[in-house]
């Protein structure tokens, strides 16, 4: 598999700035074509005056390289774009801590559970992608760190695949708002669609590039 992948649309579509080059052009000639037949139709005892002119004129003009000035910096942010695809390009094989669901494999998964300084218990709660829970394990308030090792209450490993890991948190038997747990995945593939760059991480899981939050080499 190809670590940076683009996403084009199959039939070639003109650049912005050559559409707006064109409007541009066209805009000119229908400007010139008006101000022609004003001249053209004017009073003669009351022509238009040279300072009416010069306003048309100038006007035109700051709208046209407005516009020119847009133009440019459309394809400037499309080039920014593939140049930042270019560089993530360098994250793949890397292990990124973003929140999202987890892919378990059989070896453990580092997260961060963020649970809430007030809380007095806490639990991590497992679901499976369908939302069915599969697993809840106590956690120790003030916990940073936990490496979820996917094994189920009778001590066997749960299957391969997709889970989402959320905490519960409880101060005075009341239940406390919670952040969602972030965990490290692997990088394996950057792609950039519909102008968003995002990471394929391992068990296809996607990634927005921008929520990654810490980058790391793979622990051993």
């Amino acid at each position: 598999m190809d670590p940076v992948t683009t996403t084009r649309t199959a039939t070639p579509q003109p650049s912005g700035s050559a559409q707006t080059a064109t409007a541009i052009a066209s805009d000119f000639e229908t400007f010139l074509r008006m101000l022609t037949t004003q001249l053209e139709n004017q009073d003669p005892l009351e022509p238009v005056a040279s300072q009416d002119l010069a306003v048309q004129l100038a006007t035109f003009s700051g709208v046209e390289q407005q516009t020119q000035t847009n133009s440019l910096l459309e394809d400037l942010g499309s080039q920014m774009g593939l140049m930042s695809l270019s560089q993530l390009a360098s994250w793949v094989g890397m292990d990124a801590l973003a929140e999202g669901n987890v892919h378990f494999d059989g070896s453990p998964v580092e997260i961060k559970p963020n649970i809430p300084a007030l809380a007095e218990k806490a639990e991590l709660v497992v679901y499976r992608r369908d939302g069915t829970e599969v697993q809840r394990n106590t956690l120790e308030p003030g916990t940073e760190t936990v490496l979820w090792a996917g094994v189920g209450a009778n001590g066997n490993p749960l299957p391969s695949g997709v889970y989402n890991l959320q905490v519960e948190a409880f101060a005075n038997n009341e239940s406390l708002p919670t952040k969602p747990v972030q965990a490290y995945r692997e990088v394996v593939e950057v792609k950039a669609v519909n102008g968003k760059t995002t990471l394929v991480t391992a068990g296809g899981i996607d990634v927005a590039a921008n929520a990654v939050v810490s980058l790391r080499q793979p622990q051993s």
